[in-house]
C-alpha cells in the first residue's frame, strides 16, 4: 500500500479539514462536531434540509456533492463505517430551515441504526425528519427482495432529484416522493478490476488474478454474484446493462439517465469506453438517453472498475435531473 498520508487513523480528520480549507465559499465544519460539514450558505427558511452521508472513501461522494441545487450537509464516518448519531444529529440541526429535513443514505446497516437513532433525537428537538434509503444495486438481493439491495453509485442520482426537488421549494412529503420515485427507477451494476487498501489494515479489499474480475462488487470490497476472466469493455459493459434490463425493462421510447462511474482508479479513457457500448445497446433497444453522467461520483478509494446505472425517466424526474446544482466537486448548469 502506497497512499499520502501521516497518521492512517487520522485521515478522515485531516481530509475534512483540508476539504473544508479548500471550498470555504462552499462549506463549513459544525464547530459542534468535526465530522459534520455543511453549506456555508445562510440557511433557506422554508426549504426542505437534504442530508446525505455515509463512511469516507467514496469521495466525491458524500461532502463533495454540498452546495446549490444538491445537498445541505452530510456527516462523515470513517472509511467504510457510518457516521455515528451525533454528527448526524448536528448536521441536521445546523441545516434545518423549519420546513424538516430529509436523511437520504445507501442501505447498510450501520447507517440505518445511526440515521434513525439521529432522526429520533431530532425528533425530539422539534425537527421533522423523514429517511429514503438507496436501494439501486441489483446484484445484491433479488428483484423480489429489492427491499434488502445495497445502495452504491445511483444514490448519485436520487440525492440530485431529491436536492432538485428541495431546491424547487417542494414540501418534505414531496421531496421524499421524488426521491422514493428516484429510487425505485434506477438500477446500478458493477465490475471490480482490482482492490482498495484500506489505510488503517494496509491489506487488499480482496484477491484478483490478474486475469480476473468479479462482477457486481460492492462499495465497501463486499463479494460480487460471480468472478471470471477479465472481458474486453464491450463486454463488460454487456453484462452489466443486460443484468440492469433483466431486472427493469426497457423499451422503444424510454428516456433514461445513464451514469458510468469509475471506482477510484479507472481512468476517463476506460470510462467513455465503456459508455460508447452502453449507449449504442440503447440506441438498438430504442431507449433514448436524455443526460449522460461520466466519471467518479461514488468511489471506493483506489478500487479498479466501474459501474453503470440506468434511471428510467418520467417528466418529472427529467426535470429534476437536469436541474442545475453547484457543489465543490460537480457542477450542473
Amino acid at each position: 500500500m502506497k497512499k499520502l498520508m501521516n497518521v492512517p487513523n487520522d485521515v478522515v480528520d485531516e481530509m475534512i479539514e483540508g476539504y473544508a480549507a479548500a471550498y470555504p465559499q462552499y462549506v463549513r465544519i459544525c464547530a459542534e462536531n468535526k465530522r459534520s460539514v455543511v453549506s456555508s450558505q445562510l440557511v433557506r427558511l422554508g426549504k426542505v434540509g437534504i442530508v446525505i452521508g455515509g463512511g469516507s472513501g467514496h469521495e466525491p461522494a458524500f461532502m463533495g456533492l454540498i452546495g446549490p441545487g444538491f445537498a445541505d450537509g452530510a456527516p462523515v464516518g470513517n472509511v467504510f463505517a457510518s457516521p455515528p448519531p451525533d454528527p448526524v444529529l448536528q448536521v441536521t440541526k445546523a441545516v434545518n430551515g423549519g420546513a424538516g429535513v430529509l436523511y437520504m443514505y445507501g442501505n447498510y446497516a450501520g447507517d440505518c441504526m445511526n440515521f434513525d437513532m439521529a432522526a429520533e433525537l431530532a425528533n425530539i428537538e422539534g425537527i421533522r425528519v423523514e429517511t429514503v434509503l438507496v436501494t439501486d444495486d441489483v446484484a445484491s438481493a433479488s428483484k423480489e427482495e429489492a427491499h434488502r439491495r445495497r445502495g452504491i453509485a445511483g444514490g448519485f442520482l436520487v440525492f440530485k432529484a431529491a436536492g432538485a426537488a428541495a431546491d424547487k421549494g417542494y414540501t418534505l412529503d414531496e421531496v421524499v416522493r421524488v426521491a422514493q420515485k428516484a429510487n425505485a427507477n434506477i438500477r446500478t451494476m458493477g465490475v471490480a478490476l482490482s482492490p482498495c487498501y484500506v489505510p488503517q489494515t494496509g491489506k487488499p479489499s480482496f484477491v484478483l488474478g490478474d486475469d480476473e474480475m468479479e462482477i457486481g462488487l460492492g462499495i465497501h470490497g463486499e463479494p460480487g454474484v460471480k468472478r471470471g476472466k477479465l472481458g474486453t469493455a464491450d463486454e463488460v459493459a454487456e453484462a452489466l446493462l443486460s443484468t440492469i434490463t433483466e431486472d427493469m425493462p426497457l423499451a422503444a421510447g424510454d428516456r433514461v439517465a445513464v451514469l458510468v462511474n469509475g471506482l477510484g482508479s479507472t481512468s476517463h479513457m476506460e470510462l467513455f469506453i465503456v459508455f460508447r457500448r452502453v449507449s449504442r445497446l440503447l440506441a438498438d433497444l430504442g431507449v433514448e438517453i436524455h443526460r449522460s453522467f461520466v466519471g467518479e461520483f461514488v468511489t471506493s478509494l483506489e478500487m479498479g472498475g466501474c459501474s453503470v446505472s440506468i434511471m428510467k425517466l418520467d417528466e418529472e424526474l427529467a426535470e429534476m435531473v437536469d436541474h442545475p446544482a453547484d457543489t465543490p466537486l460537480y457542477v450542473q448548469k
